[in-house]
């Protein structure tokens, strides 16, 4: 049982949506320059992406979870802790020099840019089909289903070894949001649980391999 309806929960997205704005299209166009870095990776590219996704975190840590969803939901605050976290973890991940891209094919690039089409485009697109007005919705990159959504699309295209700490928040909030979702009845979020199954999947078989994921040990190094 949650402790607020689906009415208040919307109620707190115009809120939200109406007092932040402009930030919405500064989301956009920070999703924008992440699909270019992408599309032409540069040496500098996992950097700037790093830095990018942990700014979106923070954001979103503080100002939606803090300092509005707090407002029908006690936990909001421990998820504001959470996505702090994740947003300096990015930071140090995009300083540090740990993440890198390319230009790759296969199964794992074709899902991350799917997750990232869906987050900036599909996911609007169903919420209004559903009937929720603009004002309604979970903005792209501000708030924190589609920013994690988007993040796993990014983090997908990452060339090996990834950090493992880059993805523990993400793949938490997938199980939170992804089943909260469910009982919100907010059907574009239902993509959130089933991505954070199938990248704790990938993330699985890539560490049995070898491959794909630095061990804990080599992540402080």
């Amino acid at each position: 049982m949650l402790p607020f309806t689906q009415a208040q929960f919307f109620a707190v997205f115009a809120e939200y949506n109406a007092a932040v704005w402009p930030a919405q299209v500064v989301a956009y166009l920070l999703g924008v320059a992440a699909m270019v870095l992408l599309i032409r990776p540069a040496a500098w590219s996992g950097r700037a992406l790093g830095v990018g996704l942990g700014v979106l975190w923070l954001w979103t840590g503080v100002a939606y979870h803090g300092l509005h969803f707090a407002a029908i939901n006690r936990a909001a605050l421990a998820f504001a802790a959470l996505f702090v976290v994740q947003g300096l973890a990015l930071l140090a991940a995009g300083a540090l020099g740990r993440l890198h891209f390319d230009r790759r094919g296969g199964v794992n690039a074709w899902v991350g840019w799917f997750l990232i089409v869906y987050a900036m485009a599909v996911y609007p697109l169903i919420g209004v089909a559903f009937g929720h007005t603009a004002i309604e919705l979970p903005a792209f990159g501000i708030t924190p289903c589609p920013l994690t959504i988007f993040t796993f699309g990014v983090l997908l295209l990452a060339t090996p070894p990834l950090p493992w700490w880059v993805l523990a928040v993400p793949l938490v909030w997938s199980l939170i949001g992804g089943s909260a979702a469910f009982l919100l009845r907010v059907p574009q979020d239902w993509l959130l649980l089933f991505s954070g199954l199938g990248v704790a999947t990938w993330l699985y078989r890539a560490r049995s391999r070898g491959t794909a994921m630095s061990a804990p040990r080599a992540a402080g190094h």
